[in-house]
Formats: structure tokens, C-alpha cells, sequence
């Protein structure tokens, strides 16, 4: 029988939060990030730059010897937390979580000592859409190059190293030079997608890509819940503040009664996702459940995360139908995550298959 999961956080998880917010207090501005979306270049370098190569954040899962800070996926999740709550247009699920989660699998140890410092950016070319343990797309190979187009990847834009997996069970190290990367069109412009097409592109095997990417989309859809608890944690703040101050018939908008009980049911539902992302990031940790853990927060964390943003959006009133005021950004991100590594439906079905209880 496993043990009880510790779902606290720690002093030094704390102080990691609070450096974290204090970095993004100064870098990371929601007009800020709102005027990059509408720029040709979404992610923000600088501020990527600032959170891999100033504070290390991109080495958290990469052990010390290989060039990381040896942290574990709870330290991870406090990184990400920080990061949902300013909807940071920076790769770090796709780069410091997933792509390093496949590099950790596959033994890469230049590839994880140049992520872990922040000197480049990787992403595994798999479609953001795919749920831990679903089939993926692969690649062909022929002649000893690479063949085919893979849809769907995220910040692929980005990415200094792209990790493909191909028909002959490998898992590739490919140049985004190589190969031709066409943006897609993305409902969270804070982390686009893109088609990845290669021709004859070459590539440098590191590993087994089923185990590889197997871990890699576990882990993303794990601390992906964190994401999501960060956002739904400040949507709700950011309500509340504002029903404090925004008054009505000379009477306070958030003394209405009705509104009351929106924002106390929007509070335990915030509060369970804790408890779910928290669960989740700590299996990841240990290696206690997680299968089940993960599973477990997707399958919770996508409706909490979308309803608190409908409610931010509807509660703003007039504003929160605004481009300027930044709630649009939060909500599509939370519809995006909302099918990130696997929808709700696809995590209760696979809980369902390892807790034994199919549907009829």
C-alpha cells in the first residue's frame, strides 16, 4: 500500500514561488504579454532567458550531474503554478518538462546538460492533443533520413532541437533547420502550434521513442494540472478583488448573495485541483501511483480551469469583453489545456481501466 502523499508545500517550494512571482511581477505584464501575441514572435526570449539561464528553472528535472539542479517534479509544478498564473508566453512545459522527461529516458546527456542551461529549446514532435499511453503519429524512415509531417506540435516555433519519433521505433534529435515549420493556427496564442514536415530531413537517434515519449506525455499531462491550478487560482483572485471594488446600486457587487455562492462553489472546486495537481505532481516524485494520479487531475483539472474562466469573463462585466483587460488570454489557454495531453474524457476512461471498473 502506498504511502499518504504529502500535498504541502514546503519552505523551499515557497521560496521558489515567491522568486518565481517576483520575476514574472517585473517581466511578465498582462499588457505585455497581450501586445506579443499580436507581434510575429509570441514567445518572449527575454523572459525565457531570465527564468532558464538567471534562475535555473529549466534544469529543475535534469539531475546535478548532468548539468541540472536536481529538484524533483514538486518544484517543477510550483515553476508552472507561477507560470498558469501569468499565462507566460515561455516553452517551459514543452521544453523543461516534456522534451527533457524524453531526453531522461533516452540517456541524451549533451542534449539534457544544453536544455538544463538554457542555452537551447526542445520540443517533442508529437501532437500537443495526444494523451499519455494513446498511438502517435511517427515519421518515416528511408535512406537514413527522415520522412513525413507531423501535426499539432507546440512551440515548435521555438524549439532549437526537435526529438521525432519514427516508423523503426527510435526516437531522433533533428535540426529545426532541416526541416519546414508551419504555424498553425492556435486558439492560445501564448503557446502556438505548428506542422512540422520533413523531407529527406536527417537525425541523430538517441533512444527508444515508445518508452520515451510514453514518460514525456505523462509528465506533461501531470504538471499540466499545475498550469491549470495556477490560472483557476488567479481567475478567482482577480474576481474576487474586482466584485470588491466594482459597486452597483450604491451597494458592493460582491455582496450579492448570488454572486457569493458562484465564487464559494468556484473555491472548492480550486481547492480540490490543489489537491489533484498536488497529488499528481508529488506521484511523479516518488513514482507511488502515478498512472492513477495523473489520470486523476485530468481528468478534474480541465473543467475547473475552463469554469473559472468563464466566470472571470463573465463577471468582469463590460470589461472582461475587452482585448485590453487580459481574461481572454485565460480563458484560451484553459480551452487549449483543455485537450493538452489528453482531454477529461480520455483520462476518466484510462482511471476507469486501471481502477478495474470499464464502462458497461
Amino acid at each position: 500500500m502506498s504511502a499518504q502523499p504529502d500535498l504541502l508545500y514546503s519552505e523551499e517550494e515557497e521560496a521558489l514561488r515567491a522568486a518565481v512571482r517576483d520575476l514574472l511581477t517585473d517581466h511578465c505584464d498582462p499588457a505585455g504579454v497581450i501586445a506579443r501575441t499580436e507581434s510575429g514572435t509570441p514567445h518572449d526570449r527575454a523572459l525565457w532567458k531570465a527564468l532558464a539561464e538567471g534562475m535555473g528553472l529549466a534544469g529543475l528535472l535534469v539531475p546535478e550531474e548532468s548539468g541540472g539542479q536536481g529538484a524533483t517534479h514538486r518544484e517543477a509544478a510550483v515553476a508552472l503554478e507561477e507560470l498558469g498564473r501569468s499565462v507566460a508566453p515561455v516553452p517551459y512545459l514543452t521544453s523543461a518538462v516534456v522534451a527533457t522527461e524524453a531526453l531522461l529516458a533516452c540517456g541524451a546527456e549533451d542534449l539534457l546538460g544544453e536544455l538544463a542551461a538554457g542555452r537551447r529549446i526542445g520540443a517533442l514532435a508529437v501532437g500537443l492533443h495526444t494523451a499519455p499511453g494513446a498511438a502517435f503519429a511517427v515519421v518515416r524512415v528511408e535512406d537514413g533520413t527522415l520522412h513525413g509531417k507531423l501535426t499539432g506540435i507546440a512551440d515548435a516555433g521555438a524549439a532549437d532541437v526537435l526529438l521525432v519519433p519514427a516508423d523503426d521505433g527510435v526516437l531522433y534529435a533533428v535540426d529545426p533547420d532541416a526541416v519546414t515549420i508551419a504555424p498553425s493556427t492556435s486558439l492560445d496564442l501564448t503557446r502556438p502550434v505548428a506542422a512540422v514536415v520533413l523531407d529527406a530531413a536527417p537525425g541523430r537517434a538517441i533512444g527508444d521513442a515508445e518508452g520515451a515519449v510514453r514518460r514525456a506525455l505523462r509528465a506533461g499531462a501531470g504538471l499540466l494540472a499545475s498550469e491549470q491550478l495556477g490560472l483557476a487560482d488567479r481567475l478567482l483572485a482577480d474576481t474576487v478583488h474586482h466584485l470588491e471594488q466594482r459597486k452597483q446600486f450604491n451597494r458592493q457587487v460582491g455582496g450579492f448573495q448570488a454572486l457569493k455562492h458562484r465564487l464559494a462553489r468556484l473555491w472548492l472546486e480550486v481547492a480540490g485541483l490543489r489537491a489533484a495537481a498536488r497529488n499528481a505532481a508529488d506521484a511523479l516524485a516518488t513514482g507511488e501511483d502515478t498512472d492513477v494520479a495523473v489520470a486523476v487531475a485530468q481528468a478534474y483539472a480541465s473543467q475547473v480551469a475552463v469554469h473559472a474562466a468563464e466566470e472571470a469573463l463573465q463577471l468582469h462585466g463590460g470589461i472582461g469583453m475587452t482585448w485590453e483587460h487580459p481574461v481572454h488570454l485565460y480563458l484560451k489557454r484553459a480551452k487549449a489545456d483543455s485537450i493538452a495531453y489528453g482531454t477529461a474524457g480520455a483520462h476518466r476512461e484510462a482511471l476507469a481501466q486501471l481502477a478495474d471498473l470499464p464502462a458497461p
